[in-house]
C-alpha cells in the first residue's frame, strides 16, 4: 500500500517513519523540504508540492498543525485541490474545527475524491510507538480502506459517522487534557507551598483512583522544571480555544476550561509556547511567588 504523506512535525514525522519501517510505500511533503530528509534516508520518496504528492497517490494523509495550515494546503496554489479526483482519498489527521473538517470535505468530494477526518490522541511517544488512537468520521469505505494504516498508527481506531465529528472528538478530548493538566500544575505547587514532596504526591496519585498516564508521564519532568516538546503548549491552547468556541455553540457553561485556557494563553505570553504543554506549570509557579490569584 502506498500513501501519500503531508506535514513532518513532531507528530507526523513518527507517523510515517511508522508506515515505513512497516512496509509501506510513502512520498512525503513538508513546506520546509529540509525536513523530509531523514524519512528518504528510510525509504520514502519526496514530492515538490502537495498537488504532486495527491497526484502519485491514492491516498494521501495530511497532519499539519492547525486549521490555518490545513485550509492552506488543500486550496493554495500547488495544493490538494488541483489534483485530487475521483478515486483518490484525502485523510486529514490534523486537529481542526468542525467547520474547518466541513469547507476541506465539501472542497474535496466536489472534485470527486473521498474524504475522511481522523484527528488522532497522542502525543510524540505514542506517534513513535504507534499507539495512537484514531478518531475518524467521514467516508465509512474510505476508513475501511485505511485500516491496515491505521493499525500501524494507533492501538484503536474509532469511526464516528459523520465529518466534524472525528474534531469535535478531538476537542473534547483535549478540553478535559488541558484542564487536568492545569489541576495537576495547581496539586503540585500546593503540596511543595504546603511542606510536601512532589514526587510523593505522585506516588499517591498513581495508586488513586484518578491514577493516569499523562500524570505519571509528565509529572516527573515538571517537577524538574523539564518540558521537552511532545506537545507544544501553543498548539494545546488553540485547541482549548476551539473547544471553548464549540462550547459556545452549544450553549455549554464552561468555566474550568476557560481558566485553564487562560494559564495556557499566559504561558504563551512568558515565551513557551514552543515547550510542552506540561510548561504551564510555570504559569502556576510564578503566580505562586507572586502572589497573584
Amino acid at each position: 500500500m502506498e500513501v501519500g504523506f503531508l506535514g513532518l512535525g513532531i507528530m507526523g514525522k513518527a507517523m510515517a517513519l511508522n508506515l515505513l519501517r512497516n512496509g509501506f510505500g510513502v512520498t512525503v511533503w513538508n513546506r520546509t523540504l529540509s525536513k523530509c530528509k531523514e524519512l528518504v534516508e528510510q525509504g520514502a520518496s519526496v514530492g515538490e508540492t502537495p498537488a504532486f504528492v495527491i497526484n502519485k497517490c491514492k491516498y494521501t494523509i495530511a497532519m499539519l498543525s492547525d486549521p490555518s495550515a490545513a485550509l492552506s494546503v488543500v486550496f493554495d496554489k500547488d495544493g490538494v485541490l488541483e489534483q485530487i479526483c475521483s478515486g483518490k482519498g484525502y485523510i486529514d489527521m490534523s486537529t481542526v474545527d468542525a467547520d474547518t473538517s466541513s469547507k476541506i470535505s465539501e472542497a474535496i468530494t466536489k472534485k470527486g475524491g473521498y474524504f475522511l477526518e481522523a484527528p488522532v490522541s497522542g502525543s510524540k511517544k505514542p506517534a513513535e510507538d504507534g499507539q495512537l488512537v484514531i478518531l475518524a468520521a467521514g467516508e465509512k469505505a474510505l476508513y475501511e480502506e485505511m485500516i491496515p494504516a491505521f493499525n500501524v498508527l494507533g492501538k484503536k481506531s474509532f469511526f464516528l459517522g459523520q465529518v466534524g465529528n472525528g474534531a469535535k472528538m478531538k476537542l473534547v478530548v483535549n478540553m478535559i487534557m488541558g484542564s487536568m493538566m492545569n489541576a495537576l500544575s495547581e496539586g503540585l505547587c500546593l503540596a511543595d507551598r504546603s511542606g510536601l514532596k512532589e514526587q510523593t504526591l505522585l506516588d499517591v496519585l498513581e495508586l488513586a483512583a484518578i491514577a493516569n498516564p499523562m500524570f505519571k508521564m509528565k509529572g516527573p519532568s515538571m517537577i524538574q522544571s523539564n518540558y521537552p516538546p511532545a506537545f507544544p503548549l501553543k498548539h494545546q491552547q488553540k485547541d482549548m480555544r476551539l473547544a471553548l468556541a464549540l462550547g459556545d455553540e452549544n450553549a455549554v457553561s464552561m468555566p474550568v476550561a476557560a481558566a485553564a485556557n487562560e494559564a495556557f494563553k499566559k504561558a504563551r505570553s512568558m515565551g513557551l509556547g514552543d515547550l510542552d504543554f506540561s510548561a504551564v506549570h510555570e504559569v502556576v509557579k510564578a503566580a505562586k511567588g507572586s502572589g497573584e490569584a
